[in-house]
Protein backbone atom coordinates (compact mmCIF):
# COMPACT_ATOMS: atom_id res chain seq x y z
CA UNK A 1 0.00 0.00 0.00
CA UNK A 2 2.87 2.36 0.75
CA UNK A 3 4.04 1.97 -2.86
CA UNK A 4 0.64 2.76 -4.40
CA UNK A 5 -0.50 5.57 -2.11
CA UNK A 6 1.41 8.84 -2.15
CA UNK A 7 -0.10 10.33 1.03
CA UNK A 8 0.44 9.35 4.63
CA UNK A 9 -1.56 6.31 5.71
CA UNK A 10 -3.57 7.04 8.85
CA UNK A 11 -3.64 3.69 10.66
CA UNK A 12 -6.31 5.02 13.03
CA UNK A 13 -8.68 5.16 10.04
CA UNK A 14 -7.27 2.28 7.99
CA UNK A 15 -8.04 -0.58 10.36
CA UNK A 16 -11.61 0.47 11.23
CA UNK A 17 -12.29 0.79 7.49
CA UNK A 18 -10.83 -2.66 6.83
CA UNK A 19 -12.94 -4.11 9.66
CA UNK A 20 -16.05 -2.54 8.13
CA UNK A 21 -15.27 -4.16 4.77
CA UNK A 22 -14.84 -7.50 6.56
CA UNK A 23 -18.23 -7.04 8.29
CA UNK A 24 -19.84 -6.34 4.90
CA UNK A 25 -18.36 -9.53 3.47
CA UNK A 26 -16.15 -7.74 0.95
CA UNK A 27 -12.84 -8.75 2.59
CA UNK A 28 -11.73 -11.78 4.52
CA UNK A 29 -9.42 -11.25 7.49
CA UNK A 30 -6.71 -13.73 8.42
CA UNK A 31 -3.60 -13.72 10.55
CA UNK A 32 0.04 -13.92 9.56
CA UNK A 33 1.41 -13.84 13.11
CA UNK A 34 0.36 -12.52 16.53
CA UNK A 35 0.79 -8.90 15.39
CA UNK A 36 -0.01 -9.00 11.67
CA UNK A 37 -3.33 -9.49 9.92
CA UNK A 38 -3.85 -10.35 6.29
CA UNK A 39 -6.78 -9.28 4.14
CA UNK A 40 -8.04 -10.78 0.91
CA UNK A 41 -10.91 -9.84 -1.36
CA UNK A 42 -13.91 -12.17 -1.24
CA UNK A 43 -15.92 -13.29 -4.26
CA UNK A 44 -18.59 -10.78 -3.23
CA UNK A 45 -15.93 -8.07 -3.06
CA UNK A 46 -14.78 -8.91 -6.58
CA UNK A 47 -18.37 -8.77 -7.85
CA UNK A 48 -18.88 -5.37 -6.20
CA UNK A 49 -15.70 -3.99 -7.79
CA UNK A 50 -16.73 -5.36 -11.19
CA UNK A 51 -20.20 -3.83 -10.84
CA UNK A 52 -18.63 -0.47 -9.97
CA UNK A 53 -16.34 -0.65 -13.00
CA UNK A 54 -19.28 -1.41 -15.26
CA UNK A 55 -21.26 1.51 -13.79
CA UNK A 56 -18.29 3.85 -14.30
CA UNK A 57 -17.84 2.67 -17.89
CA UNK A 58 -21.51 3.51 -18.57
CA UNK A 59 -21.64 6.84 -16.75
CA UNK A 60 -18.17 8.37 -16.81
CA UNK A 61 -16.64 9.65 -19.99
CA UNK A 62 -12.94 10.30 -20.40
CA UNK A 63 -12.08 13.23 -22.62
CA UNK A 64 -8.60 13.49 -24.07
Amino acid sequence: MDQDYSGEINHGRLYPNLDELVEKGLLEKGTIDNRTNSYSVTNRGRREVQARREWENQHVSVEE
